[in-house]
């Protein structure tokens, strides 16, 4: 497998530049197409409005996010003009509660789709949902990137968050192009289970499957010492100099990692490098 068709969506202007010449620079390095959405989004909350106002309202919520996407499209055509890659922007209006058919679609007909962290300072409200669609409705992997990092490159020492689930290994599988770039991963095991087939040799049949492909894996297999899982991972990956960490997405439902937190959400809120996830 390889990336051919890498799709990124912009919601506004703020990081525009930025986003594209990552996603550009990533492109080129994989001389893959890039897909880029821009996607005006109604955030109104239309149930709060008084009765009869709704039809005016919704048609210049509506206006104005028509308006936001053709604006949208202007400056990431104006961004990607002379770059040395292919390259497609479109443009598309959504409400907030139907993000994820305008996402997932589109989404599904990539390979890979690139996108910042969606939790911090200039954040907006639809960046976790198109995260969400992206991995759920459109079972396509995301790299999320931080606005730091500059131009993505081929990780050299990625590191594996491994626990066997299916989203673990659905994340492995479809980051193999990197990884056989890399030659080389960490396999990061937190407290294996004492009990189960490969409980004399945690993470063994996953470094079998990636030797046969030209990945060599060194398992660490380490203890919870912090309070959260993410924490033990964000510090290995330190430890061990990673450029990049590969994971399953939201192992639990999506209403009880939004109310309890996760994994996921605490890795994107917190990490300063690349994650690529998959579901």
């Amino acid at each position: 497998m390889a990336y051919k068709t890498i799709f990124t969506i912009l919601t506004r202007s703020e990081g525009l530049k930025a986003q594209l010449d990552q996603v550009a620079a990533l492109a080129q390095s994989h001389d893959a197409h890039l897909d880029v959405l821009c996607l005006g989004v109604d955030r109104t909350q239309m149930g709060y409005y008084y009765a009869g106002a709704n039809a005016v309202i919704m048609q210049e919520a509506i206006g104005r996010a028509t308006k936001e996407a053709a604006a949208l499209e202007a400056q990431a055509s104006d961004a990607l003009k002379g770059t040395p890659i292919r390259y497609a922007v479109d443009t598309d209006v959504a409400q907030m509660g139907d993000l994820g058919r305008h996402v997932a679609w589109r989404a599904r007909f990539s390979d890979l789709v690139v996108l910042p962290k969606p939790y911090g300072e200039g954040k907006g409200v639809e960046d976790e949902p198109i995260i969400e669609s992206v991995l759920f409705e459109g079972r396509t992997p995301v790299m999320v990137l931080p606005e730091a990092l500059g131009s993505p490159q081929a990780p050299a020492a990625p590191m594996i968050a491994w626990n066997e689930t299916p989203e673990a290994l659905a994340a492995v599988r479809k980051a193999l192009p990197l990884l056989q770039k890399a030659g080389s991963a960490h396999v990061v095991i937190i407290d294996p289970p004492v009990h189960g087939p490969n409980r004399s040799d945690p993470g063994g049949m996953l470094a079998t499957w990636l030797a046969r492909h030209g990945v060599t894996a060194e398992i660490d297999v380490i203890s919870k010492t912090l309070p959260r899982v993410s924490e033990v991972i964000r510090r290995h990956a330190t430890d061990i100099g990673a450029d990049m960490i590969i994971m399953g997405a939201y192992g639990h439902s999506r209403f009880r990692e939004a109310i309890l937190g996760g994994a996921t959400r605490h890795m994107l809120e917190d990490t300063d490098l690349p994650i690529f996830m998959a579901h």
